[in-house]
């Protein structure tokens, strides 16, 4: 088993995923794969792009599930967010964690459990 990474879905992406369909948000359609977060990407993943959002939840997969479909790409302040080139199932969920506690500005909280999580040995570090 290698490192987690993680998904945040709404509640009616997750129906979707369990009522057997592929794992994906609008977001994920237009550019092509699925995007993930790592332990440490997660928080600022919620804080931009799911601030206000009620009924979500985190799910995590097992990095090593995606051989070569799982590319480490530069994003957001150019640190490499997981990416991954394949469907997503959902016997590749690993947990799934309501996420119902937000901070005062309305941003769903992560557990901390997660947040503490190793980062996954594959991600390549900062360029030189």
């Amino acid at each position: 088993m290698g490192r987690m990474i993680y998904k945040i879905l709404t509640a009616e992406q997750l129906a979707a995923v369990e009522d057997g369909h592929a794992m994906e948000a609008p977001v994920d359609i237009a550019d092509g794969y699925i995007h993930f977060s790592t332990s440490k990407q997660v928080q600022e993943t919620l804080a931009k792009w799911f601030k206000g959002q009620t009924g979500c939840v985190l799910v995590s997969v097992d990095s090593n599930d995606f051989g070569p479909d799982l590319k480490w790409e530069k994003s957001r302040g150019g640190d490499y967010f997981p990416h991954v080139y394949t469907t997503v199932r959902e016997y590749n969920i690993s947990s799934i964690w309501p996420l119902d506690e937000f901070d005062a500005e309305g941003v769903p909280l992560a557990p901390d459990f997660v947040l503490r999580q190793p980062e996954p040995e594959s991600k390549p570090g900062p360029a030189p």
